[in-house]
């Protein structure tokens, strides 16, 4: 495990959940995940059950009876498991990959989840959450792709536009 935990502190960034906010184009939530100096952030788009569950956890609100994530960690607690560490360390498609690394029984296991998945857990467990720096990467390249395809959108309307003579328009009854 000494070897694992180098690489792990060498290209991972310890974040935390900044807050929740939902997109307004698409009516998605989205977890906003900084690093501890706050100059890092990532949105990961996440259903709305996930989103209630991490909101639920974040706000200490208490239910009557356990939700998924609850019950996991209940689960963690009965079989003497710790969960170590929560990483998001993939970017594919548009679509997030995570781990949780749980310690139980002298072994290390690593459960592969959806983030908002991972995220709920770590915050019950009070586990710490980190990313891989090429998720961040490949999450600013997409960002940045976004951008583009904007730009590209809105300077072809502004072109299409501006090219329009009056007559273009015809005439319209009122």
């Amino acid at each position: 495990m000494a070897g694992r935990d180098s690489k792990f502190v060498s290209d991972q960034i310890k974040m935390f959940v900044s807050g929740l906010t939902i997109d307004p184009f698409t009516n998605m939530p989205i977890v906003i995940m900084k690093d501890e100096s706050g100059r890092v952030a990532l949105p990961i788009w996440i259903g709305l059950i996930e989103a209630s569950s991490i909101a639920t956890e974040i706000e200490k609100i208490e239910l009557s009876r356990p939700m998924t994530h609850d019950l996991i960690k209940k689960i963690f607690e009965e079989l003497n498991a710790v969960v170590k560490r929560v990483e998001i360390n993939d970017l594919k498609d548009n679509t997030f990959f995570a781990t949780i690394y749980v310690v139980g029984q002298n072994k290390e296991f690593s459960i592969d989840c959806r983030p908002s998945d991972g995220i709920a857990v770590a915050l019950r467990t009070k586990s710490d959450i980190f990313v891989s720096q090429k998720v961040i990467d490949k999450s600013r390249k997409l960002e940045n792709v976004h951008q583009s395809e904007d730009q590209m959108k809105e300077q072809k309307w502004t072109e299409i536009l501006e090219s329009l003579e009056p007559e273009d328009f015809g005439k319209y009854k009122m």
